[in-house]
């Protein structure tokens, strides 16, 4: 366009978030490789028994052992790295009998174990994967470049080499790029996503505006007080990495047996050898003893779990996520767009004269069409669902952030603040907007002909099924229910009179909300619900994060452990109802498991198993514990 250079913009923008371009990741290379190893034993199973079945049985065996490597080899490298962590798994076990069972010779018992632990592993990966997305939305939200005023021209510029006192342009819509002060005009500013406010917000020449705010209205020019990688919006980013970094994990469910049943193995199957003197008594046990029925049936409960979420609207990131909605005993919850909707409504109309409440409403939306402003939008919105019949408007003026006025159906109308509309019109009603005027709500006057006409009072109410799911959570075992926002103490003690919390926390920074979620956790573990920016570190320091994704921040999406993809928070007690029902049943498949294990260990100690009969003993166990696991699937549907 003309009067813009531009330059090309780096890869990485100034924000310290940086990745090596060319090489994959340790995610993105486990996913590759985990359906190879799958693959390999189970195609070279196939191939050794059809060999076997044609009388080659030699080559069976060296079949059944080469597929078996790569699972042994991939396993022992896994292994390695968790004691390096400090982490003991039940994959010991299967490395003991994949290893026994090659050095004896027993290759159809290898590959039968190999399949079953690849297997196992796939469905685990693929459960954490179902939902997991990377910070590529976040990041897709963070400003790469800027437009920056130079020698009368505009040029776009890379966003990390904008310094203080370089003075930028914002567009409407555009997110403000780096802290900085008003140039000129009036900005209105959307700062939900960092204050939890829902109004916007009017910052006039000479104010300050924080990074990551929204431009809802016309463009304005902004002098840079800060760089970008020193700003508000780099400094929540940070937070949320931080955070991220100190939650500590939720170990996997089939490890928390994994010392006991270790002991219990080796004691075992080293008790049978001494005992007998012979080796393929202690594989054989080993073989019954790999513990597929907790490598198998949790993931396939946590699966089955994740899709009964799923179909109540509610995207669940994995086992840890899911087995962490059974346990939280507390909750803090945000206001805005979490506990309110997010947006004014438009919540009461006032007359002032004799002027119908549907006519004042009609000609104050019809005049409203020719503004781009978000007060005005709502209007238009409310006007068009209550089926109004909106006419065009003409000679309009309007000054930006204060008001319009213009012609519409033959008169003149008048549509913006009090003080915008009282320049206009000799007496309007100061005291009814005042008595009238709930916390955060905004109070937009009207006047038709020079006359006084009404006031329309919007605001953000609460949601209407609020009140019936925080009953709802504390009926599940939730004792402990606490509001943190950042916005205006006298709003959020308004906004959730007869809610039954137990503490209200307002006018909370990002790193407040954080010390809030990290107080309540003294109490038990804690489930934090938000949606906006400022949320996204607390969702990430919380043991279960809650994320609303229909219209939430997607900072608070990535940070979270769970994501409403329906804009109703009725769906929680539902997806908590469900993820329990998938622990119990999963809990069920790794005790019947387990104890059928116990026994044919015991059978193959004392010589009556051997190691190829005790692997299909554990496939019989197998395909009982999954068909148990795959219950989670069934049952009432979530509502």
């Amino acid at each position: 366009m003309p009067g813009l250079e531009k330059t090309d913009p780096p890869a990485l923008s100034g924000l310290g978030l940086s990745r090596t371009p060319g090489l994959p990741s340790l995610q993105e290379l486990h996913r590759f490789l985990r359906p190879i190893l799958v693959m390999v034993p189970a195609f070279g199973l196939v191939l050794g028994l059809g060999m076997r079945i044609a009388g080659s049985g030699q080559g069976a065996g060296m079949v059944w052992a080469l597929a078996t490597l790569p699972v042994l080899v991939a396993l022992l490298i896994e292994i390695v790295a968790s004691l390096r962590r400090g982490d003991v798994g039940l994959d010991i076990v299967a490395a003991l009998s994949m290893s026994g069972a090659l050095v004896f010779g027993e290759y159809l018992a290898a590959v039968v174990v190999a399949l079953m632990y690849a297997g196992g592993q796939y469905l685990e990966s693929f459960a954490e994967r179902r939902a997991n997305r990377e910070m590529t939305a976040l990041l897709a939200r963070v400003p790469r470049v800027a437009l920056r005023h130079r020698d009368g021209r505009l040029e776009e510029v890379a966003l990390e080499t904008v310094a203080p006192g370089d003075r930028l342009l914002v567009r409407q819509g555009d997110v403000v790029p780096v802290d900085g002060l008003i140039e000129n005009g009036v900005a209105v500013l959307d700062q939900s996503a960092l204050t939890g406010e829902s109004i916007p917000v009017q910052k006039r020449a000479g104010e300050p505006v924080m990074s990551g705010v929204t431009n809802a209205g016309d463009a304005f020019d902004l002098t840079a007080t800060r760089r970008a990688d020193e700003s508000t919006y780099a400094g929540v980013i940070r937070l949320i990495e931080a955070a991220q970094r100190s939650k500590a994990p939720m170990s996997r469910l089939a490890d928390r047996y994994a010392m006991a049943f270790l002991a219990l193995t080796v004691g075992l199957a080293g008790g049978a050898w001494l005992w007998s003197g012979d080796p393929i008594r202690a594989l054989a046990v080993l073989v019954i003893a790999t513990p597929c029925p907790l490598i198998l049936a949790v993931p396939v409960a946590i699966v089955s779990g994740v899709s009964r979420a799923a179909k109540a609207g509610v995207l669940v990131k994995g086992g840890r996520a899911l087995e962490g909605l059974t346990r939280v005993t507390g909750l803090v919850i945000d206001k805005t767009g979490t506990l309110t909707h997010g947006q004014a409504q438009l919540a009461e109309i006032l007359s002032v004269s004799d002027m119908p409440h549907d006519r004042i409403l009609q000609l104050a939306a019809s005049l409203d069409q020719a503004s781009k402003h978000v007060i005005a939008q709502a209007l238009v919105a409310e006007a068009r669902d209550r089926r109004l019949d909106l006419l065009p408007p003409t000679e309009v003026v309007e000054v930006p952030g204060e008001g319009l006025e213009g012609i519409v159906d033959g008169r003149r109308v008048a549509v913006g603040g009090i003080r915008y509309v009282s320049q206009r019109v000799p007496r309007i009603v100061q005291t009814v907007s005042e008595n009238h005027r709930p916390a955060g709500a905004v109070i937009v006057a009207v006047s038709v002909d020079g006359q006084e006409a009404g006031l329309l009072v919007l605001a953000d109410p609460l949601r209407m099924e609020a009140a019936r799911v925080v009953d709802s959570l504390r009926s599940l075992g939730i004792t402990r229910i606490v509001l943190a926002t950042g916005d205006r103490r006298e709003v959020a003690q308004a906004v959730t009179v007869g809610l039954h919390l137990n503490e209200v926390h307002a006018e909370l920074t990002p790193d407040r909300k954080i010390a809030i979620v990290q107080d309540e956790k003294r109490y038990g573990p804690v489930m934090m619900i938000g949606d906006g920016v400022n949320d996204a570190p607390a969702l990430a320091a919380a043991d279960v994060g809650v994320a609303m994704g229909a219209r939430g921040a997607a900072a608070s999406a990535e940070a979270a452990d769970v994501v409403l993809l329906v804009d109703q928070l009725d769906k929680l007690p539902a997806a908590i109802v469900a993820a329990r029902r998938s622990r119990r049943i999963a809990l069920q498949s790794v005790y019947v498991g387990i104890g059928l294990s116990l026994v044919g260990m015991v059978a193959a100690g004392l010589g009556y198993i051997t190691p190829v009969q005790g692997a299909l003993i554990q496939e019989a166990i197998d395909v009982a514990v999954i068909l148990n696991a795959l219950r989670a699937l069934w049952g009432p549907e979530p509502s």
